[in-house]
C-alpha cells in the first residue's frame, strides 16, 4: 500500500500494472501495511492463490487487515458526502471486509529455516528482525534442464538493526545470482544504542516533559514500535527511573496486535517469556471513542501512544490537535516519516500546520528517537549485504528514497562492491532475471508516475503550505487595508498568470 503524498496514495486506487488473476502465488515478507496492505485488493480483483507467510505476520494481518477495510470504508463513506455536496461522482473503498475474509483464508504458514518444494520453485524464509514474523525470503528456481544448477535469489524483505528488542539480528545464507535488498536508511546513521542506553534516553524525555507541566504524545507505528516502547516503559516504570505517570495506549489495533505478541511471548527476546510485561498497572488501554476523549482532560503527567506513526491518520491527530499548540508538551517521533506526511512536516521544524482542516501553531518541543527505528540504518545495510557474497549477477536495490539508495551504492561502492553490479530500478520498471544475467524488459513502458515525483511533496502539499504562509501573513499585516492589498496582488498574480496560460494555448 502506497504511503506518503495525495499524489502517491491515489495510486492504491487505481488498477494493478498487471493481471492478479495470472499470479501463481505470494510471498510475503512481513505484516506491515506498506508490504501487505494491498492483498485484499489483490484477491478482490481475481488473485486466488496461496499467500506463504509466517505465522507471526499471518495472526497480526488477520486484525491488521480487518482495520485497513474499515478504514477504506469510512474515509470513502466520508468522501464521498463531500462529493455529493460538490456534485462529484461517488467513490469506492479500495477493497471491503468481504475481500479481507476471503484473503485471509488463502494464508499458507511457513516456519522459519525450512525448504518448501512448490510445483515452479522451492523457499525458504529467513528471520529478518525486523517485526514479529518478519522474514528475507531465499528463492531457488530449476533450471530448464535436470543437470542445470537453480538459480538462486534472495528478497531482503525489511531488515532490522543489530540489538533490536524482541528479534534475533537478521540472518541469511550467502551465494547468490540476485540479491534484493531494501534500502530505508540509505545513508543514514543512527546512535547505536544498547537496550539500556535507549531506555535512558526515553526517561530524559519523560522527565524533562513532566517537569515542564506537559503531556509526552508519541505518534506510534501499531505493529512493533508501540510493543517496544511499552516495555521499556514498564522497565522504567519499575525501576523509578521515571514517575508513576499513567501510560494510555489509544489505539485499538495496537491493542489488539499488542496481545498477538503476549501470544507469542516465548518466540520474543528481552521479555523472557512474560506476557505481563505489555500489562502494566500504569498502562490504560483506551478502546472506546469515549474513552480516548476522556484522556484529553489530562493536560499534564501522562504519556499517550496513539497511531499512526507518521502522523496521518487516526487517533494521533486529536492529540497532536490538543498539545501542539502547549509549549510544554513533548511530540516524540520515534520512527521513520515518508516525504509529505504530517510527521515530517513536524520532523523538519514546520511552525504552523493544518490537522483536519484547523491551522494550529507548533509551540510544544517535537522531539525524534532514532533507536526505536526498525531498520538496519546505512552501514548495517551495507554489512548485511556484504555478508551475502558472493553475488554472481546484479544486487537490485529498491524500498527506498532516490537520495537513500543513491547513498547506500555510493557506501557499497567505496566498500568494494562494482558499481556495474548494482541497479537501482524505478517504479514500474521491469527485469527479467536469467541464468547468464538479467536485462531490462520494459523500461517504465507503463509508467504511473514520473519518477521525479515518487518521493516528494507534491502540489497538495504546496498548497497547505501556501494557505498557511498566507493566514500568517494577513494575521501579522499592520491593518485591514495592508490585508485587502496583499490579497489583491495575489488575485492580480492568479488572474495574469490564467491570462497569459489562454494566451499560450490560443
Amino acid at each position: 500500500m502506497f504511503q506518503g503524498s495525495k499524489t502517491i496514495k491515489e495510486l492504491n486506487y487505481e488498477p494493478f500494472p498487471f493481471d492478479p488473476a495470472a499470479i501463481d502465488f505470494v510471498l510475503l515478507t512481513h505484516a506491515h501495511i506498506d508490504h501487505a496492505g494491498l492483498l485484499p485488493k489483490l484477491v478482490k480483483h481475481g488473485f486466488s492463490g496461496p499467500i506463504y507467510a509466517t505465522d507471526g505476520t499471518r495472526d497480526l494481518l488477520s486484525f491488521m487487515l480487518p482495520d485497513s477495510a474499515y478504514i477504506q470504508e469510512m474515509e470513502v463513506e466520508r468522501l464521498n458526502r463531500r462529493n455529493t455536496q460538490r456534485g462529484k461522482p461517488a467513490v469506492a473503498p479500495i477493497y471491503t471486509q468481504e475481500n479481507v475474509v476471503q484473503c485471509l483464508t488463502q494464508f499458507r504458514p511457513v516456519d522459519y529455516e525450512t525448504w518448501v518444494d512448490m510445483e515452479l520453485v522451492r523457499i525458504q524464509f529467513w528471520n529478518a528482525g525486523h517485526i514479529l514474523g518478519a522474514a528475507s525470503i531465499e528463492v531457488e528456481v530449476p533450471g530448464n534442464q535436470p543437470e542445470d544448477e537453480p538459480l538462486k535469489l534472495l528478497f531482503s524483505g525489511d531488515l532490522g538493526p543489530d540489538q533490536k528488542a524482541f528479534h534475533p539480528d537478521p540472518d541469511a545464507p550467502t551465494s547468490y545470482d540476485y540479491l534484493i535488498c531494501e534500502s530505508t536508511y540509505g545513508g543514514r546513521e543512527r546512535t547505536d544504542a544498547s537496550p539500556k542506553e535507549r531506555r535512558s534516553l526515553l526517561a530524559r524525555e519523560i522527565n524533562d516533559t513532566i517537569k515542564a507541566g506537559g503531556d509526552v504524545v508519541i505518534p506510534a507505528f501499531a505493529v512493533e514500535r508501540t510493543q517496544e516502547l511499552l516495555l521499556d516503559l514498564s522497565y522504567l516504570l519499575n525501576s523509578g527511573d521515571i514517575p508513576r505517570v499513567p501510560v494510555f495506549l489509544d489505539s485499538p489495533l495496537a491493542i489488539k496486535v499488542t496481545s498477538v505478541f503476549s501470544a507469542h511471548a516465548s518466540e520474543l527476546e528481552d521479555i523472557e517469556g512474560r506476557p505481563a510485561a505489555f500489562n502494566h498497572p500504569s498502562f490504560h488501554f483506551t478502546e472506546s471513542v469515549d474513552m480516548s476523549k476522556a484522556i484529553a482532560r489530562f493536560s499534564s503527567g501522562a504519556i499517550i501512544l496513539a497511531a499512526s506513526g507518521m502522523c496521518d491518520a487516526g487517533r494521533i491527530r486529536h492529540h497532536l490537535k490538543n498539545h501542539l499548540w502547549r509549549s510544554q508538551s513533548t511530540i516524540l517521533l520515534v520512527g521513520y516519516q515518508a516525504e509529505g506526511t504530517l510527521g515530517r512536516m513536524l520532523e523538519q521544524g514546520k511552525k504552523r500546520v493544518k490537522i483536519q482542516g484547523d491551522e494550529i501553531e507548533v509551540k510544544a518541543r517535537i522531539r525524534t528517537l532514532d533507536t526505536y527505528s526498525g531498520h538496519a540504518d546505512g552501514s548495517g545495510l551495507v554489512k548485511w549485504i556484504k555478508e551475502r557474497m558472493p553475488l554472481k549477477h546484479q544486487l537490485f536495490l529498491t524500498h527506498g528514497s532516490e537520495a537513500g539508495i543513491n547513498a547506500l551504492k555510493k557506501g557499497l561502492v567505496a566498500d568494494g562492491l562494482p558499481s556495474s553490479q548494482i541497479t537501482a530500478p524505478k517504479m514500474d520498471d521491469e527485469y527479467e532475471l536469467g541464468a547468464a544475467g538479467s536485462r531490462l524488459v520494459h523500461p517504465g513502458a507503463t509508467r504511473r508516475l514520473d519518477p521525479k515525483v515518487v518521493d516528494k511533496p507534491d502540489w497538495h502539499n504546496d498548497l497547505a503550505q501556501l494557505t498557511l504562509d498566507i493566514r500568517a501573513r494577513l494575521d501579522h499585516a499592520a491593518s485591514d487595508k495592508e490585508r485587502n492589498e496583499m490579497l489583491l496582488k495575489l488575485k492580480h498574480a492568479f488572474d495574469n498568470s490564467t491570462h497569459r496560460k489562454k494566451q499560450r494555448s490560443s
